[in-house]
Order: structure tokens, then C-alpha cells, then sequence
């Protein structure tokens, strides 16, 4: 038994912040037109039904496991009490893709907000790929933004939370106008009238096409995830916080619906046809720049936007260098990236890591985003498969483990995570005639990349560290936070 080195100084609103605000970023602004054109309206409303559905499986061993085991890394420990050494490495490793390709996600995204802000942003152009042209403009704003995520962190976790409760005010506030004011100028006739897409002469069925935005979902859904990497820095009972997981993914659910809804209510299907072909595509701000005959105000919606780029950076630069700190400490990586700051308890050279390869994601152009987001929703739903595995296993072989937060019907509800997580992963591999969610040859060089590039530090790192690869200190829990008894069970 150890002590945790954190500090602990996140209470449960900045949990709930830092979970929801990592699940809504850009995503909601730029992609909002995608889906509504591949499934409709209510198609794509029902898609996130489906993605919430099978998360909230996951999110709720999710919660089990967290609350039993609160330590830095998450599903590194998860796992590797469950599974051991190799079954650890792999979930962690994949899970560390889809946290990076969130951090780079948002590096371009950036960009994209500032040149619809400003149309004559765009100067110094570089090189085109994949038909978008690339400008030194926009890789400075991308890379001044990862500098400034990557210094907000390095001052420490409060700072961080700190930022993403004012950012998260700006992303309620604008949700809460954008409903308002679609209920008062929309009209049902343009949610009948593209309430669903797909099974008229389209290359997917109805239910393909709703299938395929739900294969989207789990990417826009990560998040909740986060607060297992910080929960020992997390100053509330450890009941409370699998349940917080639970809440965040509710919140985040409806949020995605909510816009999906309203931004369909409030305008005729051709105007939201006409932003898809434009330069932008930044449909909801196009939409609210109808209702009012001006492109200004359409644009006071990116403020909600910019809000959500930031926080969902934010809490993913604090996952994803709290993962390379966890595996560095277990000797799965090299020891320099479990350096931790002795005044901020910040793990800084896992901080640069993260940065620095943030940093590189806007020289690639704004395509960059969507092999980011199919690449990171495999590797999500790659690593929810074996943490949902991880819990059915932990179920049978540690039964006395004290579970502060248990799931009634246990096993149900694991082997419903396993099977959803597993179909969905399934979806990124084969290709299926109903649905056109299939990796493209981008997306399998950044996966395939990513997965030889870990093989390589797995033989190294075993060969280095020998029987202390993947080795985990089992943490001493705190008297006040002490769980409670192990049959007790939560719904």
C-alpha cells in the first residue's frame, strides 16, 4: 500500500465540468449538418439515443470500477487487476490514441472557428491536402492555442478546473439560447420534412444511416472517461463519483440532441444544405444567421463553440498525460514521463508530450478532423471493450473487492457494454452493407501507425524493465472517503 503523490482538490462540480465539458467540444457546431444530412433529424437524434445506450453500459462499469479503484491511469489499473501486464498495455495504449486525437482534434478546430469569425483570416498559403489548402495562419492559431492549453495545465490540476467553469457557463448559455430561440422562429414543418435520410436510391439504408452517425458517437461521447485518470485529485466520496460518471453522460446526450433538434426546428433543410456546400459548413451558426438575416449574429454562436474546443482540450490534455504519467510509473514507457512537478503535482513531461504532438495536427488541414474522429472512435471503442471486459471478469475473480458505487445486475449490465463496445468496433473493421462507418485508408495509417509504434515500445519496455513491466502500487484509500460496504449496490 502507497499514498498517492496528488493533490486533491477537484470537488464534485469540477468533475462533472471536466467530464462534460471533454464530451462537448467542436463537434456540435461542424458536425451538426454531417449528421443531420446522413440520417436526418430524428435519425440522428435516435443515433445519439443508440450511442448514449451503449456508453451508458460502459460509463456505468465505468463507475464500478473507478470508485473501487481510484488511482491515476484509470483502465490501466482496471484492467491490469484483471487481466494482467499485456491486457493492460493494450487497452491503455488505445485509449491513449483516442485522448491524443481529441487534443489534435481540437488544435484544428481552432482555426476553423477564427477563419469563419474573421473571413479574410486566412493568409500565407503552404501546400492542399486532400483538397483543403493549408495557410500559415491557420497552423499559428492552431499551435498558439496548444501552447496556451499546455501552459494552463503545467500551473496544475485547480487551474485547469478553474478554466473549464468559465468556458462550461458559455457552452450552457449558449445551448440554452439556441433552443429558445429556434422554438420561437422554427417550425415543425422543417423537422417532418427531413426527419430522416437514407433509403431512397442513397448508398445506405434508413437504419444504415442511423447506424452509421451512431458509429460517430462514441468519440463525441468520450469524456466521462477522463475522471478515472484524476481520481486521486478528486476530494469527494468515492460513491459519489461513479455516479457523476452516469450524470455526465446523461448531460452530454441530451446536449448532442438538443442541438441536433433545434438546429432542424428552426430552419428549412435547404439552408442547412446550402452551409454543408459552403467553404465552412459551420451549420449551426448558419442557421442562426438565418433566423436573423445576419451573419453576425450566426456568429455569436461560435462563441459557444470556441467554448467547447476549449474545454474538451483542456480536459483531455489533463487525461492524456495523466495516461502516459500511469504507464510511465507502471515502466510501460520510458520513466521521463513519470516526472511530476513537486510544488503543482503536474506530470510536465507527459504536459509537453501531449502538446508537442498537438502542436503537428493543424499542419495536416482541417481533413485532419475526420480521420481523427473515426481513428479515435475505434481506439475508444477498442478500449471500452476490455475495460467492460475487465469488469465482468473482476466480478468473478475479486468478489470481495469493496465497491462503493455496485451496479445492480452486474453481470447484465457488463455483458451488455461488452457486446454493444465490441459491435461498434466492429463497425471501424469490416465493412458492412448497411452502414459506411469502415476506416478509410487515412484512418487505418494513423491506427495502424499508432498500434506498430506501441508494439515497439512494448518489446522495449519489457526487455528494459523485465518483471516489473506493468507492475501497479495498490493505493491507500482515505479514511474520509473510506467505501462502503461491499454488497451495497447502486442503480
Amino acid at each position: 500500500m502507497a499514498k498517492s503523490v496528488f493533490d486533491k482538490v477537484l470537488a464534485g462540480k469540477d468533475v462533472l465540468i471536466m467530464a462534460f465539458g471533454a464530451m462537448i467540444g467542436w463537434s456540435w457546431v461542424v458536425n451538426t449538418g454531417e449528421w443531420v444530412s446522413s440520417a436526418g433529424a430524428v435519425g440522428a437524434a435516435l443515433a445519439f439515443v443508440i450511442g448514449a445506450v451503449m456508453v451508458l453500459f460502459v460509463g456505468l462499469t465505468y463507475a464500478e470500477l473507478t470508485a473501487a479503484m481510484p488511482q491515476c491511469g484509470g483502465e490501466l489499473v482496471f484492467s491490469y487487476r484483471a487481466l494482467g501486464k499485456n491486457g493492460s498495455y493494450i487497452c491503455t495504449w488505445m485509449l491513449l490514441l483516442a485522448y491524443i486525437g481529441v487534443v489534435a482534434f481540437e488544435a484544428c478546430a481552432l482555426p476553423t472557428v477564427i477563419s469563419y469569425i474573421f473571413p479574410g483570416f486566412l493568409k500565407g498559403y503552404l501546400y492542399t491536402i486532400a483538397g483543403f489548402d493549408v495557410y500559415a495562419t491557420w497552423v499559428a492559431a492552431g499551435v498558439a492555442g496548444a501552447v496556451l492549453i499546455m501552459a494552463i495545465n503545467l500551473l496544475g490540476t485547480r487551474a485547469s478546473a478553474r478554466l473549464q467553469t468559465v468556458f462550461f457557463a458559455l457552452i450552457a448559455a449558449t445551448g440554452i439560447a439556441l433552443v429558445a430561440v429556434s422554438a420561437v422562429k422554427g417550425s415543425p414543418e422543417n423537422l417532418a420534412a427531413h426527419a430522416f435520410a437514407g433509403g431512397e436510391g442513397g448508398d445506405t439504408s434508413t437504419f444504415g444511416s442511423i447506424l452509421t452517425v451512431a458509429a460517430m458517437t462514441p468519440f463525441l461521447f468520450v469524456g466521462f472517461d477522463v475522471v478515472p485518470q484524476v481520481a486521486e485529485e478528486i476530494n469527494i466520496p468515492y460513491k459519489k463519483i461513479g455516479g457523476l460518471m452516469v450524470l455526465s453522460i446523461l448531460m452530454g446526450a441530451a446536449f448532442y440532441i438538443m442541438v441536433i433538434l433545434a438546429t432542424v426546428y428552426a430552419a428549412p433543410y435547404e439552408v442547412i444544405d446550402a452551409s454543408l456546400r459552403s467553404q465552412n459548413g459551420l451549420v449551426v451558426a448558419d442557421v442562426v444567421g438565418y433566423l436573423f438575416h445576419s451573419e453576425a449574429v450566426g456568429k455569436v454562436v461560435l462563441i459557444g463553440g470556441l467554448a467547447g474546443i476549449i474545454t474538451s482540450w483542456n480536459s483531455f490534455m489533463v487525461g492524456g498525460s495523466r495516461v502516459l504519467y500511469a504507464m510511465a510509473q507502471a515502466h510501460m514507457l520510458p520513466p521521463a514521463f513519470a516526472k511530476l512537478n513537486s510544488k503543482r503535482k503536474t506530470p510536465v513531461n507527459a504536459i509537453l508530450l501531449v502538446s508537442a504532438l498537438s502542436v503537428l495536427a493543424p499542419f495536416f488541414g482541417r481533413r485532419m478532423l475526420i480521420w481523427l474522429v473515426d481513428a479515435g472512435s475505434f481506439a475508444t471503442t477498442a478500449a471500452y471493450f476490455i475495460v467492460s471486459i475487465s469488469f465482468l471478469v473482476l466480478r468473478r475473480k475479486a468478489p470481495e473487492m469493496r465497491r462503493p458505487y455496485r451496479v445492480r445486475r452486474g453481470r447484465v449490465i457488463g455483458a451488455l457494454a461488452v457486446l454493444t463496445s465490441g459491435l461498434m468496433a466492429l463497425c471501424y473493421l469490416v465493412p458492412l452493407s448497411f452502414s459506411n462507418c469502415t476506416l478509410c485508408p487515412e484512418e487505418w495509417v494513423i491506427t495502424g501507425g499508432w498500434i506498430a509504434l506501441g508494439a515497439a515500445l512494448y518489446v522495449v519496455s519489457r526487455r528494459r524493465h523485465g518483471a516489473q513491466f506493468g507492475v501497479q502500487t495498490q493505493l491507500e484509500l482515505e479514511p474520509d472517503q473510506a467505501p462502503a460496504e461491499k454488497g451495497e449496490e447502486t442503480p
